[in-house]
């Protein structure tokens, strides 16, 4: 704990024993307040700025200390001040009290409750961050909830200072009034019971729920200024549209289908999206070929020798587009079709909230539905480099269409796909060059992982040009030339082809989505429910985000297709607790739950257990013992936050920690569970082991040891 921190609560503490020992409470009591008026209205008229600081001050110390006797107060301001100025007092009195003890909370408790109860407490955040003030205010103004319970439980959530003052200010404003106004007749006032009757605390209730209750009008006002330029129809030709047939599209239409919806697939290219095309299929099918070629060659190390290996790359292309034809049909209009799919090709347009016209070789129909989803997917990010045009470039869209390898290839990018396109070519047969403008790559694992792939792709002889920011391109006597700047310097680097890897950004034009005003920034906005500022539309996959993962799309799916089918009878609330995630280089690695670097990001504390697997029988037999499992545990637990594996098929490995993690399995059930020898599945085991060794209770083992001993007959 910071010294900052040890100061606050000594502070406090002071404060509070101050109070104890002096048992300020005795004169915050009715009884007290009634006796003493008389003294205390002749020292204001004596001494009238005196008495209004004193009185200031003692009311703020008060309510930050959360000390009972804010209403007695507030009853005493209006007994002594008169209406005004006592309203005046309290008003402004109350609230700096509720604002520093909320910012107390916030200061010594905020990061170990977020720390702690992140997850936990994500949708409140997230309703606060949307909905603070009407929700703070809703809760000034029912004095069912403890004031100086807001105060705290306020500061442990994500809702910004400011916010809460202004609000705490208004929220408070007319229930400080009912009782500053009950001081100014305190000669009337027997109990509190006097100043609150069942009727006021009604209203009170019934005024707390107003801000919610306009804010739903609001929303119901803006819904139908939004949708007032546009006739619903009284009869929809299908249940469902889904514009995209990539893995979110796909998904999204063989659950409604699955369901019984009559629902219409839209795609303007091919069946399958990036994934079958240009992205998870044909990717894995070449590193599977790279990496083949990198087994023949290792295989001397072993004492088989193969002379001569020669890589055909047409033929390559060629088994990659093998690949793509026979996944083919796991995501052809026959299939789907066959599934009660309405399959139409052609360009998509949402002309009103219901309705989608499909335009097909000049030829445009109108189709309405309850509910639309937008699949668009995402397209790779080509920054406007100056001289680009001049020279061979590729994205991981297009690459697929060459049939001749290049010799010199730079690849813009150092991220999972960039990584993995650098190896595969680099095992072929190319020059390879990674140019990043991070000083590592991989930017969003661990450095030790990083470092990890780093020395793997060198050793295939890989190229990293680490810290480099490309500037321009040029074009040269042989080849191209990229011009890139590296400790202030410019430095020229020679190539044949470039592949752009920086990323891949959202569709969102061209379908309406602007016209028709859907908000989206780079990405589409969605609510938990993956639904647009439109009721009826809705979107799924990478052009929603956050994570651009062809499972996740799939994952995506299954929500936004239940919920624009079933909505608002029954809706789910997306969940991203669990995400997998997997780098397909050599050594893979795989991620799911936090990493490292993100775990000090935000501030959760953690513990780390590492399993080698240069220690792994079958990885030692299969010439692959180099890698590791890392695992973050909370302290003293087993309960896992995140695993991190670089190593032979990490992404099978991490399986069982994934369903672990969804059903809050911890490491001692995997310590506990058999698995066959030898496999690599024994990591996970050995892992655990290393956890429970780790935290073995000396203590009861010390007097194992003198049970064994005194067993043996004593030393």
């Amino acid at each position: 704990m910071s010294l900052k921190k040890w100061v606050v609560i000594s502070v406090i503490a002071l404060l509070v024993a101050l109070a104890v020992t002096f048992d300020v409470t005795q004169y915050l009591t009715l009884e007290t307040l009634k006796e003493q008026r008389t003294a205390l209205q002749q020292w204001f008229i004596d001494y009238p700025v005196q008495t209004f600081l004193v009185y200031f001050a003692a009311y703020v110390l008060v309510t930050a200390l959360s000390l009972p006797g804010a209403t007695i107060m507030t009853l005493g301001a209006g007994a002594i001040f008169g209406f005004a100025w006592a309203l005046l007092l309290a008003s402004f009195a109350s609230s700096i009290g509720a604002l520093l003890a909320f910012l107390s909370a916030r200061f010594l408790l905020h990061d170990w409750v977020q720390a702690r109860f992140g997850k936990r407490l994500e949708a409140i955040n997230q309703g606060l961050q949307r909905d603070g003030a009407f929700y703070l205010l809703s809760l000034r103004l029912v004095p069912l909830f403890p004031f100086f319970v807001i105060n705290l439980a306020m500061g442990l959530t994500k809702i910004k200072g400011w916010t809460f003052y202004w609000v705490s200010q208004v929220g408070m404003l007319l229930g400080t009034a009912v009782y500053v106004n009950a001081g100014t007749q305190l000669a009337q006032v027997d109990s509190l019971g006097d100043v609150v009757s069942a009727d006021l605390i009604l209203a009170f209730v019934l005024l707390g729920v107003f801000p919610l209750i306009a804010k739903w009008l609001l929303s119901r006002i803006k819904q139908r200024r939004l949708l007032g330029d546009y006739q619903r129809p009284k009869k929809f030709d299908t249940n469902l549209v889904v514009i995209g047939a990539g893995s979110a599209g796909l998904v999204s239409a063989y659950i409604a289908a699955a369901v019984k919806a009559k629902v219409t697939l839209v795609e303007r290219e091919k069946m399958g999206g990036d994934c079958l095309n240009t992205g998870c299929v044909p990717s894995k099918a070449l590193l599977n070929v790279a990496k083949t070629v990198a087994q023949i060659r290792k295989g001397a190390q072993m004492g088989v020798h193969v002379d001569g290996i020669k890589v055909d790359f047409a033929q390559v292309m060629n088994h990659v587009q093998d690949v793509i034809t026979k996944i083919e049909p796991h995501d052809s209009i026959e299939r789907y079709t066959n599934l009660g799919v309405d399959v139409e090709l052609g360009d998509a347009k949402i002309v009103s909230p219901w309705e989608v016209e499909v335009t097909r070789d000049g030829q445009t129909k109108r189709i309405s539905a309850r509910s639309i989803i937008v699949a668009t997917g995402a397209r790779p990010l080509v920054p406007k480099f100056d001289g680009l045009g001049d020279v061979h470039w590729l994205t991981s869209d297009t690459l697929w269409s060459i049939s001749e390898l290049p010799k010199r290839l730079t690849i813009l990018g150092g991220g999972p796909i960039g990584c993995e396109l650098a190896q595969a070519f680099a095992r072929l047969g190319s020059q390879v060059t990674i140019v990043e403008m991070a000083d590592r790559l991989l930017a969003n694992e661990d450095e030790d992982t990083a470092s990890r792939l780093a020395k793997a792709l060198e050793h295939d002889g890989i190229a990293l040009k680490l810290s480099h920011k490309a500037l321009r391109f040029e074009a040269a006597e042989q080849g191209s030339r990229l011009i890139a700047e590296h400790d202030e310097k410019e430095v020229p680097i020679e190539f044949d082809t470039v592949l752009i890897a920086l990323g891949r950004q959202a569709n969102l034009t061209g379908f309406g989505l602007d016209e028709l005003g859907v908000e989206f920034a780079k990405t589409l906005n969605v609510s938990p429910l993956l639904q647009t500022n439109y009721p009826s539309i809705y979107g799924c996959g990478d052009v929603v985000g956050p994570y651009q993962f062809t499972h996740v799309a799939s994952h995506q799916a299954w929500y936004a297709a239940v919920n624009a089918l079933f909505g608002p009878y029954k809706t789910f609330r997306v969940d991203y607790s669990v995400i997998p995630w997997v780098t397909y280089t050599s050594p893979e690695i795989a991620n799911v739950g936090l990493t490292e670097q993100e775990a000090k990001r935000q501030g959760v504390d953690y513990e780390v257990t590492e399993y080698d697997f240069s220690d792994l029988d079958r990885a030692i037999a299969d010439a692959q013992d180099s890698g590791r499992i890392k695992v973050l545990t909370k302290p003293g637990k087993d309960k896992i936050l995140g695993v991190n594996i670089v190593g032979p098929q990490a992404g099978e490995l991490l399986a069982e920690y994934v369903l672990a993690m969804k059903q809050g399995i911890g490491l001692n059930a995997i310590l506990g569970t058999i698995h066959s020898y030898p496999t690599l599945a024994e990591a996970n085991k050995y892992v655990a082991g290393n956890w429970k060794r780790a935290h073995a209770p000396e203590g009861l083992l010390r007097w194992v040891a003198k049970f064994h001993r005194w067993r043996r007959g004593g030393d």
